[in-house]
């Protein structure tokens, strides 16, 4: 539910209180269930294809369509820059991140 900078939370995300920033549209994280993927899954599931979010957002087009509610755009993050590289924590990002 919390933000981890600079990643926003999943929930910020799915109730549209999330705005990207320049560098997140620069990079393709735009809103949308794709984003979710990214946040949790990026280093290893995004900028590329991958069938393991493709099975996730099948199932997710049926739970929407069960509920009857619009699945809307952006479900994949095929095309987006992962928040962090790979196989990296958050505390070596941003230990690299402010070193001089």
């Amino acid at each position: 539910m919390n933000a981890q900078p600079p990643i926003p939370s999943p929930h910020a995300v799915i109730t549209d209180q999330w705005e990207p920033s320049e560098d997140d549209i620069q990079a393709g994280r735009v809103p949308g269930y794709g984003v979710i993927t990214n946040i949790i899954n990026g280093g290893s599931e995004c900028n590329h294809i991958d069938l393991r979010s493709d099975s996730r957002i099948a199932y997710y087009g049926r739970a929407c369509a069960f509920m009857r509610v619009d699945p809307g755009y952006n479900r994949d993050c095929k095309t987006q820059e992962p928040f962090l590289p790979a196989k990296t924590t958050r505390d070596s990002y941003n230990e690299r991140r402010f070193i001089i």
